[in-house]
């Protein structure tokens, strides 16, 4: 019973966590470059390209900031 029970969670969980990514909108994209004003036209044709390439299934690196209290 229990062995079922794993099994069937696993199964579950397997098909509900499938690889599916999620790219920003143009209006995120936009919204996250307002803060930077002198490379505001860079910082969107970065994210852009960025965009691209997670949609063609390539890997992108993302910065970690860490958080200062």
């Amino acid at each position: 019973m229990k062995l079922t029970l794993n099994l069937l969670f696993f199964i579950v969980s397997f098909l509900t966590f499938s690889e599916k990514t999620f790219s920003l909108s143009d209006y995120q994209i936009k919204k996250i470059c307002e803060k930077e004003k002198k490379y505001h036209s860079k910082c969107i044709k970065n994210m852009q390209e960025k965009r691209s390439n997670l949609q063609k299934g390539n890997r992108i690196e993302i910065p970690v900031i860490p958080f200062k209290r």
